[in-house]
């Protein structure tokens, strides 16, 4: 559990950055223009990826174990 805490870390460090490398840093000279702009990257980028991966996922389980 710990490992797998580590590398989220790890992962979400690595996201952090590329997502910091893609933004103009005027919008971000404020706290609410960093919160504006995650905001906008999450919803951008973020979200729509854990949804395909756990759609994808549920998918698999429902193939794995049809229902009676």
């Amino acid at each position: 559990m710990a490992s797998e805490q580590q590398a989220l870390k790890e992962h979400l460090q690595a996201i952090a950055k590329i997502l910091y490398d893609e933004s103009d840093p005027a919008t971000m000279q404020t706290l609410e223009g960093i919160e504006m702009t995650l905001r906008q990257q999450i919803q951008t980028h973020v979200s729509p990826e854990l949804g395909n991966f756990l759609s994808k996922r549920l998918q698999e389980h429902k193939q794995a174990n049809p229902e009676p």
